[in-house]
């Protein structure tokens, strides 16, 4: 009966978010799906179609929290972007960024290693650029996730969790399933230039954007004329959220302005919980320019090793130096959120401090938040809530404090209000 309710929800999840996608595409009356218009310089200036319903979120006062904090403690409601998260705005700016490098063509393939919801983004908002998508998950994540992936069209290949260091990593077999495109890709355009008579090919590596240094080589082959999604393997592109800047910037161009914008300059605080590090390190860069009295935090789950980056230049605890490290220390009911690296995206952030979270905290808090708001959020959003009422009580009333409400919690009825009573 569980698992025919969590696959309802996937696909009633997946249905809204596709029957948007079709008002969106009806208004506009348009055949194509998008269309952007440029500067001289070739920047994007306006988007349209389904991108043009991304971003742009309201930033709601929680009341419950602000009544019993005596501070205005707003949520950046990132749950109402078309795909359901605020990973919306990464999988634009990754995949604009790409087809303006040439690392990616239309009707190539995007591949990624995620726990869910940037794969959810990618998934969607690579359709609208004429792309195909291909998510590495990690078979732990929320069921529910992977459901609706599958229902945007992606393929999911779900792997067992091990550490990033490891080849069989979902990000590392991501990876590699984007050389495999592109080896695919030449392999195809080998064969048709034989048939033609011809056998120019070129092998170049690939673009730093899309390798951060990896070992790992792309093959490009010349083509002629517009590229048709439907007309073959036309290669792939590795998103790499965790190391492409593109992240940060999303968040820095994006993100960062409306906040400011929305709360007319007058926030005191920001704090948000770091998976890839791109929305905190947006944020943050972004406010702390605008005004450098505003006090950017951290919010780390159980298991992740930026608490200790942050509070003490090291990864690990005082008690994990002497050898006592937990061997699963990802023991957590969060998802998306937590790492035991530092990413090239949450390098970019200007952090003030970090507070450290608790499982059961992220569930009572995601129970409290349904209870007394009507908001029904996932687990990363109800920790950085956590966060919030943290930073509320240190700074003390009359003071606005902003965080990320990052999804719903439709993706995690399993990982969170299935453990309520277990916790």
């Amino acid at each position: 009966m569980a698992a025919a309710t969590a696959a309802g929800a996937a696909a009633a999840a997946a249905a809204i978010s596709l029957f948007a996608y079709y008002l969106l595409l009806r208004k506009s009356g348009s055949k194509l799906p998008w269309t952007l218009t440029t500067r001289a310089n070739g920047r994007r200036t306006r988007r349209k179609g389904l991108m043009q319903a991304i971003g742009n979120t309201p930033l709601i006062r929680i009341n419950s929290l602000s009544d019993a904090t005596g501070c205005e403690i707003l949520g950046k409601a990132e749950f109402l972007n078309p795909g359901g998260s605020v990973k919306d705005r990464v999988a634009v700016k990754i995949i604009e960024e790409a087809l303006e490098s040439g690392v990616l063509v239309c009707g190539g393939v995007v591949t990624e290693g995620s726990a869910g919801s940037t794969a959810i983004s990618l998934a969607t908002v690579a359709l609208a650029y004429g792309c195909r998508c291909h998510v590495v998950i990690p078979d732990d994540a929320a069921v529910e996730k992977s459901q609706i992936i599958e229902a945007l069209g992606a393929t999911v290949e779900r792997v067992r969790p091990v550490s990033i260091t490891h080849k069989d990593h979902f990000v590392n077999i991501a990876r590699r399933r984007a050389l495999e495109a592109n080896v695919a890709s030449t392999q195809s355009e080998t064969n048709k230039m034989q048939t033609n008579g011809s056998a120019h090919v070129t092998v170049e590596m690939l673009h730093p954007k899309q390798t951060n240094g990896s070992e790992y080589a792309n093959t490009e082959v010349p083509h002629n004329g517009k590229l048709c999604p439907d007309s073959g393997s036309k290669g792939g592109f590795f998103a790499d959220q965790f190391e492409n800047l593109a992240n940060y910037r999303a968040h820095y161009e994006w993100t960062g302005p409306e906040i400011w914008e929305q709360t007319k300059g007058t926030l005191h605080a920001f704090v948000a919980a770091a998976g890839t590090g791109g929305t905190i390190a947006g944020v943050s860069r972004y406010l702390k320019e605008k005004n450098r009295n505003v006090r950017c935090f951290l919010m780390d789950p159980p298991g992740s090793g930026l608490f200790n980056k942050v509070t003490r230049g090291v990864m690990y605890t005082k008690e994990e130096a002497e050898g006592k490290r937990l061997k699963n220390p990802f023991d957590t009911v969060t998802e998306g959120i937590g790492i035991n690296r530092v990413t090239a995206n949450f390098m970019m952030a200007e952090l003030d401090g970090a507070y450290r979270g608790t499982d059961r905290e992220a569930v009572e808090m995601s129970r409290f938040l349904l209870k007394k708001d009507g908001l029904f959020v996932g687990s990363s959003s109800a920790m950085n809530c956590v966060g919030a009422v943290r930073v509320a009580r240190d700074l003390g009333p009359g003071h606005t404090i902003v965080t990320i409400l990052c999804d719903s919690g439709m993706r995690h009825l399993k990982c969170i209000f299935g453990n309520f009573v277990a916790l």
